[in-house]
C-alpha cells in the first residue's frame, strides 16, 4: 500500500487551535476526524495512526476511562485528541458527539463509523436479543453517525464517511447470518450515499480476521472457541488503521470506495 503523503506533509496545529470553519482544506492539511468505537481494537489503532499523521481526533465510545487514557497518550504525538462519551445506538448521544467536535474545531472532515459487535451464533439458537444488538450497533449506529454529520458536511461542501464493514459483508458463513446481514447493509447504504453526492467521499473498509475484542462479544462457547482458534493468522488492528489512513489522505478528487484487507493465509 503506497503512501501518497509523508507524515510530515500534515502540518501540526496547536492542540487548542480551531481550524478554519467551513473553509476548503489545503492539500495535506490536518483533518478533524471522528472515530466511533475508539476505546480498543481497530478504533484505537486508527486513532494512533491518524494522530501520528497530525490529524485532529475526536474519540467516542462507552468506556470513557479507556478513551481518556488514550487521548492523554496521544498528546505525546503530533496530533491531538479529545474524548467524548458515545453510545451509537442513541441518536441523541451521537448528535452530542458530533456537536462537541464541531464546537471544538469548527468543522467535521471525516467520520469513521467503526463501533461494532459480533455475537455469532446459529440461527436456531434463537439469540434474538443478540440479533437486535447487532442491528442496533452495526447498522443503526452507522445510520445515526451519518445523520449527525451530513448536515455539517453538506454545508462545508466536503466530507468523508468511512464505514467499517467486514469480509462478512462479502460472504456468509454458518453462525454469521445476522452479523453478515448488518455488514451487507452497511455496504449497501454506503454505495447509495456515495451515488447521492458529488462532494462527499464514502469509503467502505472490509477487514478479514483482525485482532480485536469482537470475539469477546460471542455468547456461545463453542462458536467463540472456533473463532479464537483462527486468530493465529489474524492481522493486527494497525493493518486496518493503515488502510483507513490511506483512504483519508488521498487528494480531495480521489474517492477510495472500498478496501478489503485480509490476512494472506485467510481462505
Amino acid at each position: 500500500m503506497t503512501h501518497p503523503h509523508p507524515l510530515t506533509a500534515v502540518a501540526p496545529v496547536a492542540p487548542g487551535a480551531t481550524l478554519a470553519p467551513g473553509a476548503p482544506l489545503a492539500p495535506g492539511a490536518p483533518k478533524v476526524v471522528l472515530i466511533t468505537g475508539a476505546s480498543s481494537g481497530i478504533g484505537e489503532a486508527t486513532a494512533r495512526r491518524l494522530a501520528a499523521a497530525g490529524h485532529r481526533l475526536v474519540l467516542g465510545a462507552r468506556r470513557t476511562d479507556r478513551l481518556a487514557a488514550l487521548a492523554e497518550d496521544l498528546e505525546n504525538l503530533a496530533g491531538s485528541a479529545i474524548a467524548h462519551a458515545l453510545d451509537v445506538t442513541d441518536p441523541a448521544s451521537v448528535r452530542s458527539f458530533v456537536t462537541a467536535a464541531h464546537d471544538r474545531y469548527g468543522r467535521v472532515d471525516v467520520l469513521v463509523n467503526n463501533a461494532g459487535v459480533m455475537p455469532l451464533s446459529r440461527m436456531d439458537a434463537l439469540r434474538v436479543d443478540e440479533w437486535d444488538r447487532m442491528i442496533d450497533v452495526n447498522l443503526r449506529g452507522v445510520l445515526h453517525g451519518i445523520a449527525a454529520v451530513l448536515p455539517i458536511m453538506k454545508e462545508q461542501r466536503s466530507g468523508h464517511i468511512v464505514n467499517v464493514s467486514s469480509v462478512s459483508g462479502l460472504r456468509v458463513d454458518p453462525t454469521a447470518a445476522v452479523y453478515s446481514a448488518t455488514k451487507y447493509a452497511v455496504r449497501a447504504l454506503s454505495e447509495g450515499l456515495r451515488q447521492e453526492s458529488r462532494e462527499l467521499r464514502v469509503t467502505v473498509i472490509s477487514p478479514g480476521l483482525t485482532r480485536s475484542e469482537l470475539a469477546a462479544t460471542i455468547g456461545e462457547a463453542a462458536v467463540k472457541d472456533a473463532v479464537e482458534e483462527q486468530m493465529g493468522i489474524a492481522l493486527p488492528a494497525a493493518a486496518i488503521a493503515e488502510a483507513i489512513r490511506y483512504a483519508i489522505d488521498q487528494p480531495a478528487e480521489v474517492d477510495v470506495n472500498e478496501l478489503v484487507v485480509r490476512p494472506t493465509a485467510q481462505g
